[in-house]
């Protein structure tokens, strides 16, 4: 795989993993997923630090495109947030790809008996 591949590879990861914690997130609450209440507090900083890094780019979209709408932002604003989405999952992909081969490397150095 090339280095375009793979870094394709680690955006479809980075998008896919954002989606599937967003929608759980949606599932769970009921409630629409953005960067307000149950999904980001004050009083609760690491359950929404973990939320937003996992589901941030799917957040970020749901924000933007709603602001859009009700003509809050602008057309270059909205395309701006949807340059850091697409940089954020990227980033989301990179780390949850380095994360499973660090695991992995740890499980393949492991020698079980047969």
């Amino acid at each position: 795989m090339g280095a375009v591949g793979l870094w394709l590879f680690a955006f479809a990861v980075g998008l896919t993993a954002s989606g599937m914690a967003g929608s759980t997130m949606e599932l769970a609450c009921g409630r629409r997923l953005a960067f307000t209440e149950p999904y980001v507090s004050p009083s609760h900083i690491l359950r929404s630090l973990a939320a937003t890094a996992c589901a941030g780019p799917f957040m970020l979209a749901n924000d933007a495109l709603d602001a859009h709408r009700r003509g809050r932002i602008t057309m270059l604003a909205l395309i701006s947030c949807g340059c850091t989405t697409i940089a954020w999952a990227l980033a989301l992909g990179i780390v949850l790809l380095a994360i499973a081969s660090w695991a992995t490397g740890l499980l393949g150095s492991a020698h079980f008996p047969a």
